[in-house]
């Protein structure tokens, strides 16, 4: 059966708020059942002002300082924007169900002069908390609470009221029974009141179906101090008369709690907490029995593992229950304090100790809780200044602390000048604070650059000497008071000459030269946007000794970045950064930019115009791919990451025709559709992309022939026969595909770590449209392709996934000997792919593939439209039988020569 907490007696003079509609909050808010109490922890208040209410019926009971001793609520604040309120689970405002369960409505409005609208939030929790002692008491900072059990349910029921309050009309008794007519208070003086007359000065009586609830404040005019064993305590002693019709009987009702810093003694390093083991007035035999004894913080209790972990000390002898906490331990707090420009702190924690004991005369049971903020007197602790500064790093690095979490860095100054914290992070110095490892204080740091006018810098002997003199100042909230620390640093550093790096074009490549400068120190190459590896430095040539090393970087490189597209040149610029990798700083950076040579739009005689588009710094969204000529079914023939690649006709593709003096024109343009365009320009501001295409041609004009004749030697005829193309696969000696290695005139021997660079081609073809696709290609030990054990390197024309090493394919530009990119194929493979069979590793090595020919206009046949992903499909790395399929052409590259 459930009932409210025994609000029927209540005469208050509340403010009563309508509860606004709830928002998500920004601030953070966690509820915890913690036994008979409830614990609500609110962080990130920041400036805000904290109101708590009790909610019921829809509507809020601010929460005074007195109506919380009253009714049961504890409300602690801090500087960091921090609350922590406790309610009993009895509280007055909760909705108890046959007192196991307990319900209680909490609103936090939050105020601030920043926002006009006051901020309102609703915490609601339900505790259960069973079986109870014969008598509860809590002892609180601010009240205390004893809890008895009645002697049968339903007994002993608060005086009617009238029903014009719905919260007094539920307390109404059910049936007749005894009433509470008068409390007698012992001060030790016997005090009688009315109930309205107590509750007026600030007591809470409650009555619930199974127990009857007292809470006064602490202390109030009707407690009294009594010295138990030496501990001073406060003590509330009462008796509640009863009457029903002519029977009077009496319930007492009583608690003893310590006074603040009662029992507790502090020595240098340590809190020690005396608790009497026997509360006289509270227990009433001779004889008693300590049942259970528990020791918390802030509410919590604490296993023995925590106990021991935290070197808290919990013990008992003949007269006490003795705590004792080293001071600096975890759970602890910090409250900082200035006096004449010092630094003074105290220690606060909240204890609590938990007893449960039972008398032998009368066999009932009695659970005691006590709350105990403690604070040590003040002691002096300037903040410590240690120099954590690493030479090589060029950086000073102070550490400052501990100090409390009230404490703010407010600036920091240098002999000529005072920095705010926001000067400081724009000069590029590191400010930030770190919680220490016992939760209790902070520790700031302080990161300065040796580069850095505050630091002071001279020459000796080889050696630079860095000195840098710092004052921080400090603000002890919310009084913002002041105080300093001094930090005095030096640093010795061997002068060293820092990496460098310079470069300059030819008409193809960027040449790039790296100086190691001082030996053995490290840094970092950054080419364009990628980390410079050893596998992307072999790619450029890497060459160098023990002072530098230089690298040939293609114009047409990824990581060259094109700025501007003239008619026949590119200007393109590599960008390459030296990096401290300890501090992240950039040590050099350079970027080299030239203008190369190049035919992007070729007008053959025959009306077939070549035209190539390369992507821009200005355009960096730009997918070459969606570039199209006028007519959008006219895309590139070959595109990439970086450039599109078009071949048409002058008759074709929206191509117009202009006639002009002895010459016509012919025009066209790439560009993004129309639909694409529009799309990406809403997602960015970037400029439109459009490549102008151009082509004259003369109309009146001689051409000179030559020619020699000769008698014909036979009539000429026609045979009907099968063609076949011709298809060559070579080994190039590096990245750039130019040099080319021989086979048939001497092997090839390659060490196992180097990689090998195929190029396959289709020999004879001038026809763009026809394209040579890989199919297959593995390696053997022998020159029989059918030979085993052999080496899957390309499966259903895409790298073998299951190769922990697969090939690598590199994309074909239009360029020099390279009039149709799609005529040539490009791969390749790592060495140490081979290094399974590690009996074979100075073995020579065949490769072969298979090849077929392909019309780009129409690619039905599956190894003409083949498309790689990361999935495996069944065919993919596993071993194939050689095919004899007349689509496909042999070709082998062979012997080479491995080397381990």
């Amino acid at each position: 059966m459930g009932c409210s907490a025994g609000l029927g007696w209540f005469i208050l003079l509340v403010a009563v708020v309508n509860i606004e509609a709830q928002n998500k909050p920004p601030i953070k808010i966690n509820s915890k059942c913690l036994g008979d109490l409830l614990r609500v922890d609110v962080s990130g208040l920041g400036g805000s002002f904290l109101e708590v209410s009790a909610v019921i019926n829809n509507s809020s009971i601010i929460l005074t300082p007195s109506l919380s001793s009253q009714c049961g609520f504890t409300i602690k604040k801090d500087h960091r924007g921090n609350a922590v309120i406790y309610a009993s689970v009895q509280n007055c405002f909760a909705q108890n169900v046959d007192d196991k369960a307990f319900t209680t409505k909490l609103g936090l409005r939050l105020q601030s002069d920043n926002v006009v609208e006051d901020e309102f939030y609703l915490v609601e929790e339900t505790c259960y908390y069973s079986p109870w002692a014969s008598r509860e008491i809590i002892c609180k900072p601010n009240y205390m609470e004893v809890s008895v059990k009645k002697a049968a349910p339903n007994e002993y029921n608060l005086p009617a009221y009238p029903d014009s309050d719905p919260r007094k009309a539920a307390e109404q008794p059910m049936d007749a029974s005894f009433r509470i007519n008068t409390v007698v208070f012992f001060t030790p003086e016997e005090r009688v009141m009315q109930v309205d007359e107590a509750q007026r000065n600030g007591y809470g009586i409650s009555s619930t179906p199974t127990r009857l609830v007292l809470r006064s404040p602490n202390p109030s005019r009707e407690t009294y101090t009594k010295d138990v064993a030496g501990v001073p305590m406060t003590v509330l002693s009462t008796s509640f008369i009863f009457e029903k019709t002519k029977l009077t009987t009496q319930l007492y009702a009583g608690a003893a709690c310590p006074q603040a810093q009662g029992g507790v003694f502090f020595t240098e390093t340590s809190i020690r907490w005396f608790l009497p083991r026997r509360i006289d007035p509270l227990i009433y035999s001779k004889h008693f029995r300590l049942l259970e004894v528990n020791m918390g913080v802030d509410g919590r209790k604490l296993e023995a593992t925590e106990i021991s972990a935290r070197n808290y000390s919990l013990t008992l002898d003949d007269l006490y229950v003795i705590v004792e906490i080293p001071i600096g331990a975890a759970g602890c707090q910090i409250k900082s304090y200035v006096q004449d420009g010092q630094y003074f702190t105290s220690y606060m924690i909240e204890l609590m100790l938990e007893l449960l004991w039972t008398e032998d005369d009368t066999n009932e049971d009695t659970r005691y809780k006590v709350f105990l903020p403690v604070e040590t007197p003040l002691q002096l602790q300037p903040p410590q200044v240690i120099d954590a500064t690493v030479p090589k790093e060029m950086m000073f690095k102070a550490l400052i602390g501990p100090v409390g979490f009230d404490v703010t860095l407010k600036n920091i100054s240098s002999p000529s000048e005072v920095l705010s914290l926001a000067d400081c992070i724009a000069r590029g110095f590191k400010v930030f604070d770190q919680m220490s490892p016992n939760g209790c204080s902070k520790v700031y740091t302080v990161e300065v650059p040796f580069t850095d006018r505050v630091v002071g810098q001279r020459k000796e002997m080889g050696v630079t000497i860095y000195n840098l003199h710092l004052t921080f100042g400090f603000l002890v909230l919310p009084k913002h008071a002041p105080f300093t620390a001094t930090a005095y640093l030096r640093a010795k550093l061997e002068d060293i000459d820092l990496p460098s790096v310079s470069g300059s074009c030819d008409d193809k490549n960027f040449h790039v030269l790296v100086k190691y400068g001082t030996k053995g120190f490290n840094f970092q190459t950054i080419m364009g946007k990628r980390m410079l590896t050893w596998s992307l430095a072999q790619q450029y040539g890497l060459m160098g000794n023990d002072t530098h090393f230089s690298l040939i970087v293609p114009s047409s490189a990824a990581d060259a970045t094109v700025e501007a597209v003239e008619e026949s040149s590119i200007k393109s610029r590599l960008d390459v950064t030296l990096r401290y990798p300890k501090t992240n700083k950039n040590i050099q950076d350079f970027s080299l930019t030239c203008n190369f040579v190049t035919k992007l739009i070729e007008c053959f005689p025959n009306g077939t115009i070549t035209a190539l588009a390369i992507t821009m710094e200005s355009v960096p969204s730009l997918n070459p791919r969606w570039l199209t000529l006028r007519n959008p079914a006219c895309g590139p023939t070959y595109s990439n990451d970086q450039y599109a690649y078009f071949v048409f006709t002058a008759n074709s593709c929206g191509t117009t025709r202009k006639f002009l003096p002895n010459m016509m024109l012919y025009e066209n343009e790439i560009s993004i559709t129309d639909e694409l365009e529009l799309r990406k320009l809403s997602q960015s501001k970037e400029p439109e992309f459009v490549l102008k295409v151009f082509c004259y041609y003369d109309i009146n004009t001689n051409q000179a022939m030559g020619f020699n004749t000769r008698p014909r030697r036979s009539e000429p005829y026609a045979d009907d026969a099968r063609g076949e193309m011709q298809v060559e696969m070579r080994v190039a000696l590096d990245y750039s595909y130019s040099v080319f290695q021989h086979v048939e005139d001497d092997p090839i021997t390659k060490y196992q770590q180097q990689p090998l660079y195929f190029e396959v081609e289709l020999m004879g073809s001038y026809n763009p449209k026809v394209s040579l696709e890989l199919a297959y290609c593995w390696a053997t030990l022998e020159e029989d392709k059918t030979s085993l054990p052999r080496w899957d390197l390309i499966v259903n024309g895409c790298a073998n996934s299951r190769d922990p090493h697969p090939v690598i394919f590199h994309s074909v530009l239009p360029k020099g000997r390279v009039h149709y990119p799609s005529n040539f194929k490009r791969f390749e493979v790592p060495m140490f792919a081979f290094a399974e069979d590690k009996d074979n590793l100075n073995r020579q090595v065949f490769v072969h593939c298979e090849v077929v020919i392909c019309d780009v206009r129409n690619p039905v046949d599956a190894a003409c439209n083949v498309q790689c992903s990361d999935q495996d499909n069944t065919m993919k790395g596993q071993n194939r039988d050689v095919s004899d399929d007349p689509g496909f052409k042999h070709v082998t590259s062979g012997p080479i020569i491995i080397m381990s």
